[in-house]
């Protein structure tokens, strides 16, 4: 399963947003979409309370500290709502892999070490997600993902990163893309109705492993998890 072609044109601009992690890269997210989106509404959301002290006082936007992986329980964020990861785990895999549990028999994989061969600069985190990039350097944060050049070396694009990995293949694996949209330049994030499509989606198909990858046109992150069904 690939997404990359799947457009939510309803969903711009985004009227909800809730921004996931309220350090460095939250608090950069909150202050450009902010502004990028004034007739949003917003929600910032960590576990830490005293992350939010910053942002509350400076942006005047909500606040909320809570269990991260509570999202699809939570009813603030609903099926037109923006979620924009700023924290360093690969969200949407804990989201969907904490959902799957409370479904049936679901556990994390190791990523399968043969994906290496198959992305750009592979990385392995000491989490033991699989990191792919197509940079070599580090990406200035305000870079704003354009079509067809990249910001930093004004090359022409190499081709868009969550397709290259939706082009994955390991036997006996399911490879299930999710991409990342840029709403403003350093920020991307998914609608919540994209994770809720990609959890029925291995709900109801048969036991087995997938790996599950989150992308923008340059960097991504991979997991891997077995269903087991419900």
């Amino acid at each position: 399963m690939q997404d990359s072609d799947a457009s939510f044109p309803d969903l711009f601009p985004p009227e909800r947003i809730c921004i996931v992690g309220a350090g460095h890269f939250g608090y950069l997210a909150a202050q450009r979409l902010s502004r990028r989106y004034p007739g949003a509404t917003f929600l910032v959301v960590d576990q830490r309370g005293e992350k939010l002290d910053r942002i509350g006082e400076e942006l005047g936007l909500p606040l909320h500290a809570e269990d991260l992986t509570s999202f699809f329980e939570n009813p603030w964020v609903d099926d037109r709502t923006w979620i924009i990861p700023a924290i360093p785990v690969h969200f949407a895999f804990q989201l969907l892999l904490h959902a799957l549990k409370k479904l049936g028999d679901a556990e994390p994989l190791p990523v399968p070490e043969a994906v290496d061969a198959q992305i750009p600069n592979p990385y392995r985190a000491l989490s033991g997600s699989l990191c792919a990039s197509f940079a070599t350097f580090i990406c200035p944060d305000y870079c704003n993902e354009p079509d067809e050049i990249c910001t930093y070396t004004k090359n022409p694009r190499p081709g868009n990163l969550f397709e290259e990995l939706g082009k994955i293949v390991i036997p006996g694996c399911e490879v299930i893309v999710i991409r990342s949209w840029q709403l403003a330049p350093g920020v991307g994030g998914y609608p919540r109705i994209y994770l809720e499509r990609v959890l029925e989606k291995i709900a109801d198909g048969p036991p087995g492993c997938c790996l599950i990858g989150t992308s923008c046109r340059c960097h991504g992150v991979i997991d891997a998890l077995r269903w087991g069904g419900v």
